[in-house]
């Protein structure tokens, strides 16, 4: 069912268009996904939909009495409102639907015949099933536990950091379930926990939703379309995230395809044209018309395909990671690493060492400690047990208060404080525009004061600052909060060239994987950091799986009864034969794969197939893998029981 139509909607702030002659059409039950570079319009387009924002051209069409909410960047709330009384705030018509759908359940016990007591009736149901209220006190509790928020609900709203009162807004108008729900980076402030939870709710509870979002992972789970808005246009695509990729790459093989047939059709236009035949001049100015058409296009097609295939090569670069690397210098050794802050336990008992070309993402929940494990490493903070050594290197850091930056200077007064218009870039003297351009700043941005610029602009600066200083260590800290995604893909693309050690704190778990070669993970708020040498969605998954297996476990022994359990458990141990064959069977499987190996280069080599005949060797093959499986089987028995033992003995 049809919810809002956008029909060749214009909207334009001053001389600069936004948005030019677009259509855009939103289902029940859609999620739509709007992406494109920070500027480009994707705000003004959702705003366009809130009705949030006159359109100068065009018509807006919805549905009768249709609910559409936004989270806004920064949330509004009653003064005096506790966190729990904020979530609450806008849930009292679903309260009184359902007390008033009670009410007429019990009247209706008695008159089960009354027509307009059974309308109402049936209408409070569809209206409590639509916003999936029938039980919000229950709802509430979940989303302010998965929130981590349930501590702190009796806390005045006013008291809580900018990104927890995102966090409360959020969970508020989740709770409300409008027709319509419109996200603007509703994974910002959200640790990686928080938005699984937000994904499985999104996906069980079938919202319409229309979102921003640079979390490529969240874009992938939860979009079933993808709108990317361009030059004021927007241009629509099936799916999520890697659909996305795929059929953009297949957009531009055809823009390609289109610019090569275009080339051919301007050389034959330019023959006929050279030949100058006077006498058709008259009939065909039409075509010479085109033909400057043809001319414009061939000039402009070619650079558009080449901007998206870099952009396209970014994200084919995922996963791609060089592990020849040299790791003989020394950056920091860890020795027992320990850090309380006021009475808070954050770190505890941490060894490690960080070299040369290490890349480390640290993970974990929010307020865990991973922003502090930073700023030890950086000097800002004094360790309260342990030691860090550190050898003779240089450090860039970057975090969210944009240090780096001085709001009062222009973008060549910041890259170039010396004067001029050149800047060095690890060893290569570039002007400062051809820089930045990388960073996708136009020409006209270079005079713009640094305090006039936006928080993804101010980032994307700070970023680019970043990566002229010749330092041997980078540190950053959530860098890409407020980036789109081709900045993201950008910042990626740098830090994957950079020579020396990144070690950074993130949420973001695509640009984790595709960046970090080894995980420090705070897993809990007990202080203890794991090192771990895998992608950081692999290491979530086998979290998650880990968790049910123990929700399992533990469900199943409250199901056993209390004698069962009181049961003095069997002794196992190994027979004799078990004994001999855990001595003798290693050395048989490595028999039998050397056989299995001979078999295999005679199957290889037709004279030696030819001699004994296809068939019976591989019938020969067949039985030797056969016993070889068998072995392994055995094996792998008897050492799982030898590891029984073990824990027995334990």
């Amino acid at each position: 069912m049809a919810l809002i139509d956008l029909l060749g909607v214009h909207k334009h702030y001053d001389l600069q268009k936004i948005l030019v002659n677009v259509n855009f059409h939103v289902d029940e039950g859609e999620r739509i996904v709007i992406v494109g570079k920070n500027g480009s319009g994707k705000s003004t387009l959702m705003k366009a939909v809130s009705g949030k924002i006159d359109i100068d051209e065009g018509e807006r069409i919805t549905k009768q009495d249709l609910e559409i909410k936004m989270l806004d960047q920064v949330p509004k709330f009653e003064p005096g409102d506790s966190v729990r009384q904020a979530v609450e705030r806008g849930l009292q018509e679903l309260y009184d639907a359902k007390n008033r759908y009670d009410e007429l359940s019990m009247q209706l016990a008695d008159n089960f015949e009354d027509k307009k007591l059974l309308k109402e009736h049936s209408d409070l149901s569809s209206y409590l099933d639509h916003h999936s209220a029938w039980s919000l006190d229950d709802k509430i509790e979940r989303i302010l536990v998965h929130f981590n928020l349930k501590h702190m609900e009796e806390k005045p709203i006013v008291m809580l950091s900018g990104g927890e009162q995102r966090r409360v807004a959020l969970a508020g108008l989740l709770l409300q379930k409008p027709d319509i729900l419109l996200l603007d980076e509703p994974t910002n402030h959200l640790d990686v926990y928080m938005v699984e939870f937000l994904e499985e709710l999104i996906l069980k509870e079938q919202y319409t939703l229309i979102f921003i979002s640079h979390d490529r992972y969240f874009i992938d789970q939860i979009a079933t379309k993808t709108i990317e808005v361009e030059d004021g246009s927007l241009r629509e695509y099936r799916g999520g995230y890697s659909d996305y990729l795929t059929q953009k790459a297949e957009y531009l093989r055809t823009l390609q395809k289109q610019h090569d047939n275009l080339v051919d059709t301007l050389k034959t236009e330019n023959e006929w044209f050279a030949r100058g035949v006077r006498a058709r001049l008259k009939r065909n100015e039409g075509r010479k018309e085109r033909l400057m058409q043809l001319r414009e296009a061939a000039k402009t097609n070619p650079a558009k395909i080449r901007k998206m295939s870099v952009e396209i090569q970014r994200e084919d670069k995922h996963f791609n990671r060089d592990k020849s690397v040299n790791k003989q210098k020394m950056l920091f050794e860890v020795e027992n690493l320990g850090v309380t802050l006021g009475d808070k336990l954050l770190i505890k008992g941490f060894t490690t060492r960080i070299l040369q070309k290490d890349v480390i993402a640290i993970v974990g929940p929010n307020g865990t400690g991973k922003s502090t494990l930073l700023k030890v490493l950086l000097g800002r903070i004094k360790p309260t047990e342990g030691v860090i050594k550190q050898g003779e290197f240089s450090i860039g850091y970057f975090d969210q208060h944009r240090e780096l930056l001085d709001d009062s200077k222009n973008l060549i007064e910041t890259f170039c404080p010396n004067g001029g218009d050149r800047v060095n870039v690890r060893g290569a003297n570039m002007h400062v525009y051809g820089y930045l351009k990388n960073f996708l700043f136009p020409r006209e941005f270079l005079d713009k004061k640094v305090g006039t610029l936006s928080g993804g602009e101010k980032n994307r600066v700070a970023l680019a600052l970043l990566f002229t200083k010749n330092v041997d260590c980078l540190i950053l800290d959530e860098p890409t909060n407020d980036l789109d995604i081709p900045t993201i893909n950008i910042l990626e693309e740098q830090l994957q060239n950079f020579p020396g050690a990144v070690i950074l704190v993130s949420h973001d778990r695509f640009f984790v994987d595709k960046i970090a070669k080894k995980l420090f993970v705070f897993k809990n708020h007990d202080g203890l950091i794991e090192e771990e040498y895998q992608l950081y969605s692999e290491y979530l998954e086998n979290e998650k799986e880990q968790r049910e297996i123990e929700s399992i476990v533990n469900e199943a022994e409250k199901s056993v009864p209390k004698k069962m359990i009181q049961e003095k458990p069997k002794v196992v141990k190994l027979t004799y034969k078990e004994n001999a064959a855990l001595d003798t069977l290693p050395k048989e499987i490595e028999s039998i794969e050397a056989d299995i190996d001979k078999i295999n280069a005679c199957l290889a080599d037709p004279e030696c197939y030819g001699e004994k005949g296809v068939s019976a060797v591989a019938q020969e093959l067949a039985e030797t893998e056969a016993l070889y499986e068998a072995k392994v089987e055995e094996l792998l028995r008897i050492e799982e029981k030898l590891e029984e033992i073990e824990a027995q003995k334990a």
